[in-house]
């Protein structure tokens, strides 16, 4: 009798441990779905509305979606920010990526001074996107910045532009100031995969007479596949949401003349009025302009998943 009680309490106890166990996680539901949730709802369901002000009218089904992409200056503002977010992502795999993985793989040979370079390459990260775009701003002022003052000293006063007032430059000037901002962190998502890499099969490759590149094509590059694919994800998702430090370094319009205007920095002009124009906003319009935003993201990173997912099962 004193053992079936015993064993009932036990089975008693361990169910409340269970459900005790079950409770830890609903705070954290709670605040994922107040500040990632809902927004996102509540976006979707804006966008079906028309909206007076901050007074949501009817429901007008897809007519802002068609008015996003019919109506001008709609409908080129956002192409013009769609090509522009486009080329964001482009340098940034070519350039941020690329030269990351280079860093990295020269840090994995274990060359003097190997952890301070990982910390140095780090450092910027530790910053805020505000402070980022703030100095860079003062460093790429045409006249008293520091680069055209570097340029000056070393007599090639030809090159000194307005680097941040030029729509040439602007864009690019704005993307490569990203790529040093997040290059570190590049570093350490290589670093760690060529960590993982077996020393067996470099040893091995080696061994059969395999080296430089070589080496790099045959051993390296395909073990490497899934750290750049997620580097390519990341690069892609923070292209495609770029706003602060093009808020930081030229504003809500996107200066000079929409040269650096982005989709979130247009979502921002749309949601919540322009500086410049008549100050009004376009809730529903930029409700719209988020959800396409938001689905084309989605769809596109679940499609390079599955891609990065069918490799990974193929090798």
């Amino acid at each position: 009798m004193i053992r079936e009680y015993t064993a009932s309490s036990v089975r008693r106890r361990k169910s409340r441990i269970r459900w005790t166990i079950h409770l830890f996680p609903i705070p954290a539901l709670i605040i994922y779905g107040l500040f990632v949730l809902y927004p996102i709802i509540a976006a979707l369901s804006y966008s079906f509305f028309e909206w007076k002000g901050m007074a949501r009218g009817d429901f007008i089904g897809f007519q802002n979606f068609v008015t996003l992409f019919t109506t001008e200056p709609y409908g080129s503002m956002f192409w013009n920010a769609f090509k522009h977010n486009v080329l964001y992502f482009v340098v940034q795999m070519i350039v941020m990526n690329g030269l990351a993985f280079f860093l990295a793989f020269i840090i994995y040979q274990k060359i003097k001074g190997a952890e301070f370079f990982k910390a140095a390459f780090f450092l910027p990260r530790l910053l805020s996107v505000i402070v980022v775009g703030f100095l860079w701003k003062l460093i790429l002022n045409p006249n008293f910045g520091t680069l055209n003052v570097i340029l000056e000293k070393l007599g090639l006063e030809t090159l000194q532009k307005a680097w941040l007032g030029d729509p040439k430059t602007a864009l690019i000037a704005i993307i490569l100031v990203n790529c040093w901002f997040g290059l570190g962190f590049g570093v350490l998502i290589f670093l760690a995969g060529f960590q993982g890499i077996p020393s067996e099969l470099v040893e091995a490759a080696k061994l059969d007479g395999a080296k430089g590149f070589t080496l790099l094509r045959t051993i390296y590059l395909p073990l490497m596949v899934p750290s750049i694919m997620i580097m390519g994800i990341l690069a892609f998702i923070q292209s495609f949401e770029a706003f602060e430090l093009v808020y930081a370094m030229q504003g809500s319009m996107g200066e000079p003349y929409y040269s650096t205007d982005t989709l979130a920095v247009f979502f921002y002009r749309l949601a919540f009025g322009s500086s410049t124009a008549s100050g009004t906003t376009a809730i529903g319009l930029g409700s719209a302009l988020a959800t396409v935003l938001f689905l084309f993201i989605l769809v596109c990173t679940t499609l390079f998943l599955r891609f990065a997912n069918k490799r990974d099962v193929q090798m």
